[in-house]
């Protein structure tokens, strides 16, 4: 399969891609700059010069795709004021590339988030794939665009990604965020009593996943990359704090942003997520470090 593939050079498709390389797939990667498309090529991918708002570019280049997995967003623009910017710039592209498809029956593959389900209200369980957020949102209009891309004709799967996709190959994401702001404050905080979940995967089981719905995920179908149903805050900072030699303290509720910054309204959050559906629909399973045995692996701190 031809496979038109966005954010292929970033955390989650540097591991994507191989992945699909290795399944026999043809990858064809969208890069915004030299560095990412000799990083791409390097790989093994053909490369497309672009961003992400060329959607003439990104629809041409659907078109000659046989399927579409969509990766990339702008978190820089949306965690520094810019979230409804950067919510619409993904949801243009994902109408770029249905029309693009439309008719023809080939997957797309777009990313969503676990924080949905936590961020819409309490739902006093675990979310799970059937849970469909009403209405409109942030991530919410793209996954709920994506999955209607079913009655017109395309084959469209949304895997919602917990806060922590964790690996060595984590340079950017919540992990080594909050490893940084430890080292800075000099404490490893947590929110109240650190009670609250933050489901977790590993980043090649992630990958894993990607190219599974790409092959073979039924129209319409919402997935979790969720290896670990919810992991205690608490536990999640007791372990950077064991491997920088730091305590780890609880912070007020008050505080969160002055500790904690832009993650400050993600911290207190309780997001445990069910991968039940997933496993089943797919046969999916996760093989690889669970996200405490991952930090004590040490690779975040070297």
């Amino acid at each position: 399969m031809r496979v038109f593939i966005t954010g292929a050079s970033g955390h989650v498709g540097s591991a994507v891609l191989p992945e699909l390389r290795n399944a026999g797939h043809q990858v064809v990667a969208l890069a915004r700059s030299d560095a990412a498309a000799q990083k791409l090529e390097a790989a093994g991918a053909e490369v497309r010069r672009g961003d992400l708002d060329d959607l003439d570019g990104i629809r041409k280049a659907a078109t000659d795709a046989d399927g579409v997995i969509h990766l990339a967003f702008r978190h820089d623009v949306a965690f520094s004021g810019g979230a409804t910017l950067a919510a619409e710039t993904d949801l243009n592209l994902i109408e770029a590339v249905g029309s693009a498809l439309e008719g023809s029956g080939k997957p797309l593959v777009i990313t969503g988030v676990t924080t949905v389900l936590a961020h819409a209200g309490t739902l006093g369980r675990p979310g799970t794939e059937e849970d469909i957020i009403e209405g409109s949102g942030y991530r919410i209009d793209s996954e709920n665009a994506t999955i209607a891309l079913a009655e017109r004709g395309v084959r469209p799967s949304v895997i919602r990604l917990p806060p922590v996709v964790h690996s060595d190959l984590d340079k950017t994401g919540f992990t080594p965020t909050l490893i940084g702001i430890a080292r800075e404050k000099g404490v490893v905080g947590y929110l109240g009593d650190g009670a609250n979940h933050w489901p977790a995967v590993h980043t090649r089981d992630t990958a894993r996943l990607y190219r599974l719905a790409l092959e073979s995920a039924p129209a319409g179908s919402r997935l979790h990359a969720v290896a670990e149903e919810g992991v205690r805050f608490r536990e999640i900072a007791e372990a950077i704090g064991r491997n920088l030699g730091l305590p780890a303290v609880s912070v007020p509720a008050e505080d969160a942003t002055k500790y904690f910054g832009f993650l400050g309204g993600f911290v207190a959050i309780d997001n445990r997520t069910s991968n039940a559906l997933t496993r089943k629909v797919l046969g999916w399973e996760p093989s690889h470090a669970e996200l405490i045995a991952d930090i004590d692996e040490g690779h975040y701190f070297a």
